[in-house]
């Protein structure tokens, strides 16, 4: 059993971050003039690729190897195990008869304070996963014991144009080197041996919102990545690299840009004729594609998931109308040039936020008495797709939770028949599900023994109004045009999740195990007929694959997110987690998403048949004072119109990390309960960045002292309504 805290050594002088803030490409702090190669990309920028060492690694994944996996348990080599992305594991020595003694064998405490979504991946005995602000390591599998690790030095105040937490989904191999993308846009290449940095290129203008939170795959020796910021004014697209050089060899664009210049390619010079008015293009229009890949190498087509609309609401992205390709959509494209083979589109003219980048999932399933070569999808929309994917020829549809912004999706035409008031234009709507998706990032798996998908399902619902007459776009803000600013905490008797076990060939679910809590973890499935996965209320969960019985748990003391992993070295069988408490549901999703005892505690857990670790107690909560609340009055204008336009200026600007209504989700602090010497100390924090070191970003450039000062207000009357006037103290989520 290893317990290690290492992240100390990186901490970074005040001199550092200043460069850092100027600066967010370290390879771009170099002269020009020894830069190396460089690539003139697609937005027209100069991304610059710095090389620096000649990989010494003998750590061989190429395509072969990791086709080979769906017989051979022992490594894990990509985000979804293998390129048909179905998180099985052929293993069967831990199984349902016996995972009743599965213990802990060794762990690794980080200090972050950010939460964790990477999927580690196991080749030869290491482990290599990342960690929040696109941190890298590699460790001992068994032991734990760190190898190398490798900070990219990404710049905290980057976290102004992140939606939903500094995660990151984890890297790529790929013949002797680790990928990774960073937050602040970077696609990084490091020696696998030695963690040393071989190769890196900024993937992105940096003038813009972007961010780089999914994990990179590597298909025939093409480094793919993609990008969010769809909510903050970007325009979406994925490329494809050269894994020796970090030349871009293709780029393929999701939505059409200026249409006085000339489109990338004819199907954008089409897609532009679904969409409507004249600024579409200034406001970017979305469709980052953040999370979902997967290939087929026997079609040799590589699929890849588009996000959602920017802003959000339709009316104002674009007011005539229109489906607004590729958004919310499969893209099938073709591997060694980006060209577009087939699309299908999951949510025309999306104004949901409902993006189709949740996991996409190859299998090979009989429909209709005919074996079919299959995607299996699930995106936050609610429905379950199967689309034949050769063709991109929709197969089935359903429902797979509660849903009610469409009735059902019509098979002659592929597209949902919608609930008219849906589309909000001319009174709020109450709707499931919300922007949070029935289904999120959180992976889910198929097992080709029970034939069915584990989904980890969450109900929660969406309050949506047109905003159109009051809409003012904000680079570098959330940009929504939906009434964000009305959010509020839901009662937790309308918010759940579950696990579904779901049949995609009957459509329908098999068996449910549901839960409190929503936001729980991805899952994992093995040939032992069982389904792991982590929950919101701390703990590691293992079911029976065919008939969902709970046969172990495990208290893991901190809310689990991230996918699980099984792998096997010198012949036993491991089971491994990165467990830590973030994402959306910990900064924007409230207290709805909040277990009792649930905080975030950043560590690497790995188990196996008898382990006998232990982790070590949890400290108890910091208690502070805060601030009474007749104190608070007296310093904050308490004007009704103060409150509503502070409650729409915390919306577009702290909403995505301080919570609905400034209830944290637990990972960030809870603005309701703040201590007198934060309160009083706002400008300093908001406008001068005086927390900017620790991930609080300075909003001086967008926000004045009398838009503090409305915010103030605002949290003071949520203070006032959720916890009264009396409240003295509070309980703050520390470490």
């Amino acid at each position: 059993m290893l317990k290690l805290n290492f992240w100390t050594a990186f901490a970074r002088s005040r001199k550092t971050r200043a460069r850092e803030s100027a600066f967010s490409c370290p390879a771009m702090r170099l002269d020009a003039r020894i830069l190396g190669p460089a690539v003139l990309t697609g937005a027209g920028l100069l991304s610059a690729v710095l090389p620096l060492a000649a990989p010494a690694s003998d750590l061989m994944v190429d395509e072969s190897r990791i086709t080979a996996q769906n017989r051979d348990g022992a490594d894990w080599l990509s985000y979804g195990r293998g390129y048909t992305e179905q998180r099985f594991s052929p293993l069967n020595r831990i199984n349902a008869g016996n995972v009743s003694k599965l213990g802990l064998t060794a762990f690794v405490d980080f200090d972050e304070g950010r939460g964790l979504e990477a999927t580690p991946l196991v080749a030869d005995g290491t482990l290599f996963v990342s960690l929040s602000w696109s941190k890298v390591i590699a460790a001992d599998a068994v032991t734990g014991k760190i190898l190398w690790k490798y900070d990219p030095q990404v710049f905290k105040g980057k976290a102004i144009d992140t939606c939903c937490d500094a995660i990151n989904r984890g890297v790529a191999l790929w013949k002797g080197k680790v990928f990774v993308g960073t937050l602040d846009g970077r696609l990084v290449a490091l020696d696998a041996k030695t963690g040393k940095l071989l190769w890196e290129v900024q993937t992105t203008d940096t003038t813009k919102a972007y961010t780089i939170t999914g994990a990179p795959r590597v298909v025939k020796g093409r480094v793919i990545i993609g990008n969010g910021g769809a909510d903050f004014g970007t325009r979406g697209y994925f490329s494809a690299y050269d894994a020796d050089s970090g030349k871009m060899l293709w780029r393929f664009y999701v939505v059409p840009g200026d249409p006085s210049k000339p489109y990338e390619s004819p199907e954008l010079a089409e897609a532009a004729k679904t969409w409507s008015g004249n600024v579409y293009w200034k406001y970017g229009g979305g469709g980052n594609p953040w999370d979902g890949m997967a290939y087929d190498p026997d079609l040799d087509l590589l699929y890849v998931g588009t996000g959602n609309g920017g802003p959000w609401n339709r009316e104002i992205r674009s007011p005539g109308g229109g489906d607004n390709l590729f958004l919310s959509s499969i893209v099938a494209v073709k591997p060694e040039t980006g060209e577009l083979v087939w699309h299908y589109q999951e949510t025309p003219g999306d104004s949901w936020d409902f993006t189709s980048t949740q996991q996409i999932t190859l299998a090979t399933l009989p429909i209709n008495g005919k074996e079919r070569q299959v995607i299996l999808h699930a995106p936050k929309n609610g429905f379950f797709y199967v689309l034949d994917r050769k063709t991109g020829e929709l197969l089935s549809a359903e429902k797979f939770g509660k849903v009610t912004w469409a009735d059902r999706i019509d098979m002659k035409t592929g597209r949902p028949v919608e609930n008219p008031a849906a589309r909000y234009v001319d009174k709020p709507v109450t709707q499931w599900p919300s922007g949070f998706g029935a289904h999120n990032w959180h992976p889910m798996s198929y097992s080709p023994i029970t034939n069915l998908v584990y989904i980890p399902y969450q109900e929660v619902p969406g309050v949506l109004r047109n905003q159109k007459d009051e809409f003012v776009y904000r680079p570098h803000r959330f940009n929504t045009g939906n009434g964000f600013s009305d959010a509020r905490s839901f009662p937790s008797d309308v918010v759940s999740g579950a696990l579904v076990a779901w049949d995609p060939v009957a459509q329908k679910a098999r068996w449910r195990v549901p839960y409190k809590y929503y936001y729980n973890g991805g899952t994992l499935s093995t040939a032992g007929n069982l389904v792991f996965q982590g929950t919101a209320d701390g703990r590691m969960m293992a079911y029976s694959a065919d008939k969902g019985q709970a046969l172990w748990a495990f208290p893991a003391q901190t809310g689990v997110v991230a996918g699980p992993i099984t792998y096997s070295v010198n012949g036993e069988q491991y089971m491994a987690v990165m467990a830590g408490w973030g994402g959306a549901a910990a900064t924007v999703g409230g207290d709805a998403s909040l277990a009792p005892g649930v905080r975030n505690v950043s560590r690497l857990l790995i188990f196996k048949l008898g382990g006998t670790a232990q982790l070590p107690a949890l400290q108890p909560l910091a208690r502070v004072d805060s601030l009474p609340a007749s104190a608070m009055d007296i310093k904050a204008r308490d004007d009704a119109e103060s409150i509503k336009q502070g409650a729409v200026i915390f919306a577009n600007n702290c909403m995505a990390c301080h919570g609905v209504g400034a209830v944290s989700g637990g990972l960030t602090p809870d603005l309701r309960k703040s201590a007198s010497q934060t309160f009083d100390g706002y400008s300093t924090i908001v406008l001068g960045g005086a927390l900017e070191p620790l991930g609080m970003p300075k909003f001086g450039a967008y926000l004045s002292e009398d838009d503090v000062e409305k915010i103030k207000s605002y949290v003071v009357s949520r203070r006032r309504a959720d916890l009264g006037p009396k409240t003295t103290q509070s309980t703050l989520l520390t470490k």
